[in-house]
């Protein structure tokens, strides 16, 4: 039995889909070869910190308790904050999330009367509480933190002129996503987000720059730190954690920024002196190394997936042959029940509870009901392939992730196909 012949079989996937799917693998080849030069690049530069760092056996020993003296987690962010090319970085399981990491980073460094400034629109939905730009308990605006933004001229470049004239007195902090979250925007590349930060210190040379990296870790050559941001901070079970670490987030930057966000994590007087690891330095450690290769499988399948739906007439956020800044390929499914079905494939190909089956439902944080696949080694890692989307109109799904190509692949057929042969339009 041939490989086309075992999908066909064991997946049910229709032999003309695997027979355009060859066709648009063999188009879309010649930007994997870019993809894979990035990859070693990547690999290459967090090898090198690995051992700058001087890792060894001794630190992959953990603590509990309080974790005063841990090795191995200082060992670690030593080793991001030269990945990073930052001066000091704060990488902690505590950190549950990519949205605890920005809230952290934020309330450590934000005080009453000071005032946040987005040039590219409104943040991701989990972060507009956090803000208190959706009223939620415990935002930064109860505690008199206020909120201005830019939008983007035609949901891709900067509107100069709104944020220089958004820019005031009260601004202390500048919050720039990389990735595009539940909208269609183009997400920002490492050359746009220098070019955006040039201009806003020429306005303000004092000001804070912090950028929100989820997604976008080694997805460049460079990172933000580079390209002259302040600070950026992340989630551990995206892209810097490989597929192996179970936990975690991490902020990267300045030491004093760094070390605000520390206090604000533990304590006063305590930041980044304290906080056990509990066992997971060997996961997190061999995960950040396996991470360049990781992204490079996740880029490769949003690739193939844009291409694939292109093929269908579907309109893809980015389109298959744009320079990619993240790992998310977002695709305008047009309907509720095509954005249901094609999840439902994507958990049905996954490795973990490929027998459950999603259903729309009012997650916190969200404005409406989200549907989510992930059958995933580690609970909610979005590295790993997964598909999710507000059950909203303009009806787009959001797909990232793949520890492999193949796997990758995979189920993008047969979230396609699911999604295909249940709709009499198709």
């Amino acid at each position: 039995m041939n490989n086309d012949e075992f999908i066909t079989h064991n997946f049910g996937i229709d032999k003309e889909l695997i027979n355009l799917s060859k066709k648009v693998l063999s188009e879309v080849e010649y930007l994997f070869k870019e993809i894979d030069e990035t990859a070693e690049f990547n690999q290459l530069k967090v090898l090198s910190a690995m051992q700058k760092n001087r890792v060894g056996e001794a630190h992959f020993s953990s603590t509990t308790g309080y974790g005063y003296n841990d090795l191995g987690r200082d060992a670690l962010e030593d080793v991001y904050a030269d990945i990073f090319r930052a001066e000091s970085a704060l990488v902690r399981p505590q950190l549950i999330s990519g949205t605890h990491a920005l809230y952290v980073a934020l309330s450590g460094n934000l005080r009453p009367g000071d005032e946040i400034f987005s040039p590219a629109g409104l943040p991701y939905d989990t972060l507009q509480g956090v803000i208190g730009i959706r009223e939620e308990k415990g935002s930064l605006k109860e505690y008199g933190i206020t909120f201005n933004c830019a939008e983007l001229i035609d949901e891709k470049d900067f509107d100069y002129d709104a944020i220089k004239k958004g820019i005031n007195e009260k601004t202390r902090l500048i919050l720039i996503q990389r990735s595009k979250g539940y909208t269609t925007r183009q997400s920002l590349s490492i050359d746009k987000i220098r070019e955006v930060i040039s201009f806003i210190r020429n306005i303000k040379k004092d000001v804070i720059i912090l950028v929100d990296n989820c997604y976008g870790e080694f997805v460049e050559k460079e990172e933000p730190i580079e390209a002259g941001a302040d600070i950026a901070a992340g989630s551990l079970i995206k892209n810097p954690g490989g597929g192996l670490a179970p936990s975690g987030g991490y902020i990267v930057g300045k030491e004093e920024y760094v070390e605000n966000a520390a206090y604000r994590l533990t304590a006063p007087g305590i930041g980044k002196e304290a906080g056990p690891t509990l066992g997971i330095l060997p996961l997190l450690f061999q995960g950040l190394f396996l991470a360049p290769q990781t992204v490079s499988m996740s880029l490769k399948s949003a690739i193939f997936a844009a291409k694939l739906f292109e093929e269908y007439g579907f309109e893809t956020f980015p389109k298959w042959d744009d320079k990619r800044a993240d790992i998310v390929q977002a695709v305008n499914l047009k309907s509720a029940e095509n954005v249901i079905n094609f999840c439902r494939g994507i958990q049905a190909a996954s490795p973990v509870d490929s027998f459950v089956t999603p259903e729309p439902w009012d997650m916190p944080g969200y404005d409406c009901p989200v549907i989510m696949a992930a059958g995933t080694f580690v609970s909610g890692s979005s590295i790993e392939l997964s598909a999710d989307a507000p059950i909203k109109e303009p009806y787009t799904v959001f797909l990232q992730g793949g520890l492999s190509f193949y796997h990758g692949k995979l189920g993008i057929l047969l979230g396609l196909w699911n999604m295909l042969s249940n709709n009499d339009e198709h």
